[in-house]
């Protein structure tokens, strides 16, 4: 049987369509547990992101920090947290919002650190409060550094989620771990198949925020700049 035979078995089996297996039902679980561990890692990365940006403090901190984060085994700490506090929804979220966290902490120092320094002092000179420098001058500046963080950290915890099959958990890693525990090929092809095209689409989706959030004159000077090397 041919992996395009195995989709076909995959994708046209009842259980499939209806019920706690269902592809639907899998797939709005997979996206449960990334979105809430992507949204924990926004809130905590970001405002410590613009606050250490702004400030230029705790950067070598923050070095430290995300290459220990990002050393740490994911399968390791949802194995530990299951020792620790049991099987639930905890013990596969703190684990991806450890994944998640470093680079959109990392993107969004660095987005802050970038702002041109003669615009904060012009923001400044005008009489704007270092607050409203930082929310109304740097953040705007800085937000397609931060929406490029938060799209490398889903598509990390996109494909790390199916590691919540280990511990019992749903997702679409129960095709994948069940698959392969059984032997099911079919249900393994499709599972990861459905991981890639989720970690694409999420792609998809932040390189059109991105591009909607670059300056006015970035877009225009990037579309001419097309224009022009499409006219040549």
């Amino acid at each position: 049987m041919n992996w395009i035979d195995w989709l076909h078995t995959f994708f046209t089996a009842p259980d499939r369509q209806s019920g706690p297996n269902a592809i639907t039902h899998r797939v709005a679980e997979h996206l449960a547990f990334s979105g809430e561990a992507l949204l924990y890692a926004a809130l905590l990365a970001i405002p410590l992101g613009l606050l250490i940006g702004y400030t230029g403090r705790g950067a070598v901190a923050v070095t430290a920090f995300t290459g220990i984060a990002r050393a740490l085994p994911t399968l390791g700490l949802v194995t530990l947290t299951v020792l620790v506090g049991g099987v639930g929804d905890t013990a596969i979220l703190l684990p991806l919002v450890a994944l998640a966290a470093p680079p959109v902490l990392v993107a969004t120092v660095e987005g802050i650190r970038g702002t041109d320094p003669e615009l904060r002092d012009a923001a400044l000179g005008i009489g704007m409060t270092g607050r409203q420098v930082l929310w109304q001058v740097c953040l705007p500046n800085a937000l397609p550094a931060v929406l490029a963080g938060l799209r490398t950290a889903a598509v990390q915890v996109i494909a790390t989620a199916t590691v919540a099959a280990y511990v019992g958990l749903g997702g679409l890693g129960r095709y994948v771990i069940d698959g392969l525990a059984t032997r099911d090929f079919p249900a393994t092809l499709g599972g990861a198949l459905l991981v890639v095209l989720l970690a694409v689409a999420t792609q998809l989706l932040f390189a059109g925020l991105i591009r909607y959030a670059l300056p006015r004159g970035v877009r225009a000077q990037r579309a001419a700049g097309a224009t022009v090397a499409h006219s040549s």
